[in-house]
């Protein structure tokens, strides 16, 4: 839209952007071969095959140019680099230059594919892996709070057979003294060991749900982490996927390095 735009209030520059067109389909066919050559051959990454294939559907002329077999070798070596030294090695076949990059690109194409399915697989077992953990955890932490919670009930009742046994130790009235005197009876072992007892383990429950706490948000930090490598490996499907779970991959090659030193 801006394009047509541009030259519909500038006729001019539509016309001298017409000229160079024309001046430029009138170069020999030997100074196309040239530009191309120091494009592909001599200067690398400068033409690669997607600027050949659309130099190839813009006029019959550049699709003759464009497929001209030392071009494509010449991409075929860059791009592909074991596939051309085993084509050196193999006796030589009628196919082009084009065609054998074009079978190595399909390759290469299904391989990053085969690739990116098997790391969109692992990393989902990873989220899986993550999230059956979270509700482990989860699970423990509802065992401690209600735990914790007996405990709190329990601790509270142990308490008021204390009050009542020292309650029993002044006067009071026969009906308030006989009602301490249930409570008391009620506890099988002495109020003050049971209240150590249960301090102790009220303390514990404290320390465990914190761990837990703690465990839960590194696990949740490992959760987020993987979805969010899960929807960068979705967003890119082609790009290289050779890492593994852990950097174990990373750890083989530093170890490998420094066998090599």
């Amino acid at each position: 839209m801006f394009s047509v735009w541009y030259f519909t209030i500038c006729p001019y520059r539509f016309d001298n952007f017409m000229n160079k067109l024309i001046e430029m389909a009138d170069l020999p066919d030997e100074l196309w071969r040239r530009i191309l050559e120091i494009g592909v051959v001599e200067t690398p990454n400068l033409l690669g095959y997607k600027d050949l294939c659309c130099l190839s559907i813009t006029c019959r002329r550049l699709r003759r140019l464009s497929g001209d077999d030392s071009l494509w070798s010449s991409l075929f070596s860059s791009d592909f680099p074991l596939s051309s030294s085993h084509r050196r090695n193999s006796p030589p076949n009628s196919s082009s230059s084009k065609t054998l990059y074009r079978i190595s690109f399909e390759r290469d194409r299904a391989r990053k594919a085969a690739a990116h399915k098997r790391a969109v697989l692992r990393i989902e077992s990873q989220v899986a892996q993550h999230s059956s953990k979270m509700q482990e955890i989860q699970l423990q932490l509802d065992e401690e709070n209600e735990k914790m919670k007996a405990t709190v009930a329990e601790l509270s009742n142990v308490r008021k057979v204390r009050q009542a046994s020292v309650a029993l130790n002044v006067w009071q009235p026969e009906v308030v003294r006989g009602r301490h005197k249930e409570i008391v009876e009620q506890c099988p072992v002495p109020a003050d060991v049971r209240i150590h007892a249960l301090e102790n383990e009220f303390r514990l429950c404290k320390q465990q749900i914190v761990g837990l706490h703690k465990a839960y948000k590194e696990e949740r930090k490992r959760l987020d982490a993987a979805k969010e490598q899960l929807a960068s490996v979705k967003y890119h499907p082609l790009r290289d996927h050779r890492f593994t779970v852990d950097g174990v991959d990373d750890k083989r090659k530093r170890l490998k390095r420094e066998h090599v030193k």
